[in-house]
């Protein structure tokens, strides 16, 4: 399903709050994202048990349960977890991963809050999630009959409110580090080969890594757990920046003009992973319309522009990828236009310029 409009985590927990009483929401987005945790979080904010079921390992008896024989008619019993006398939150986890018999049997349970005899205590919410056929997931058509039952919104990664949210769960200090240089690195679009790839789970994974082995993790089995757990090309800047940790280069040394790019060829790694996120910090700092432009932003983007300047005299080739256009980001134009003006060669290979 095609999302014109897509919601961070705190605006999916609002409109939970408001419209899942009422009708029940089905939520997109890609895996490791959250969306399981985010209802869990949801239910216990508003008081409820969350009964999680998941659609991929259902048959259609799991739901609708084995018919018995009472008074000589047959009726059919609901399984316990679900034939409850308590409001509670039923999630519906991977629904768009069930088979076709299983959806007809969600039907009445989505539309009606009803499973044979069987109703959903007066309270209870009903809440549904899958992956997309984009992500290469195990996903289904869902029938046109199902879809028109659930209010769909789509889910984003937001790496504002992951921070927030990390900051107060244990994450690992160099995970929250590297994320808040390299922001684009927490979630990637999955591949469609079977390789590890960027989520916010992922990086939960490698922060209890880290967690577990302490301070005693060597260089080589903090590289088996980046390649493990992460896109390869994220692992290999996390790799770069779990280096730089441990030397005087550091961006925001360089930034203050302390110390200078490293330049020497055993540091090649660890200047790539800063010339990145030297872009990055341009694209964060500097706003899309000149107008806007602060005092302090005028110093930083004449600063920029000097450190540039200094990059190119040790790598053309690095500096190039700092203004080189990007699908997902790109520098303000201004700002190309005054690096064209003071540094032409820089951007005559602006179009997929790459080390």
């Amino acid at each position: 399903m095609n999302a014109s409009r897509s919601v961070t985590p705190k605006e999916l927990s609002e409109l939970l709050l408001n419209v899942a009483p009422v009708r029940p929401v089905f939520i997109w987005g890609a895996p490791g994202i959250g969306k399981s945790s985010l209802v869990e979080q949801f239910a216990k904010a508003v008081g409820l048990d969350c009964v999680s079921l998941l659609g991929s390992q259902l048959a259609p008896e799991d739901l609708i349960g084995i018919p018995q024989i009472e008074d000589g008619t047959s009726r059919f019993c609901p399984p316990k977890s679900i034939a409850r006398k308590e409001p509670y939150c039923l999630f519906l986890d991977e629904l768009n991963a069930c088979s076709h018999e299983v959806q007809k049997a969600f039907y009445s349970l989505i539309h009606d809050r009803r499973i044979g005899d069987y109703h959903l205590p007066a309270g209870s919410i009903v809440i549904g999630a899958g992956n997309r056929a984009q992500d290469s997931a195990i996903v289904k058509p869902m029938s046109s009959a199902l879809l028109n039952r659930m209010v769909h919104v789509h889910l984003r990664v937001s790496y504002r409110e992951w921070l927030d949210w990390a900051e107060v769960n244990d994450i690992h200090t160099l995970v929250l580090d590297y994320i808040r240089l390299r922001s684009d690195h927490l979630w990637s679009q999955p591949p469609k080969h079977e390789e590890p790839f960027s989520t916010p789970r992922a990086w939960h994974i490698v922060s209890d890594a880290l967690h577990a082995f302490g301070d005693t993790i060597t260089d080589a089995q903090l590289e088996t757990i980046a390649f493990g757990c992460l896109s390869p090309h994220h692992a290999g800047q996390f790799k770069a920046f779990y280096k730089q940790t441990g030397s005087r280069f550091q961006l925001e040394a360089i930034l203050k003009g302390e110390v200078t790019w490293p330049h020497k060829p055993e540091d090649r790694d660890v200047l790539y992973f800063l010339t990145q996120s030297f872009r990055t910090r341009i694209i964060r700092e500097l706003p899309e319309d000149r107008n806007d432009i602060a005092d302090h932003t005028k110093q930083f983007a004449h600063k920029a522009k000097a450190l540039l300047k200094d990059l190119a005299a040790i790598s053309f080739e690095m500096a190039q990828t700092v203004v080189a256009q990007d699908d997902q980001q790109t520098l303000p134009d201004w700002f190309v236009v005054e690096i064209v003006r003071d540094l032409p060669r820089l951007v005559e290979k602006r179009d997929g310029a790459k080390v």
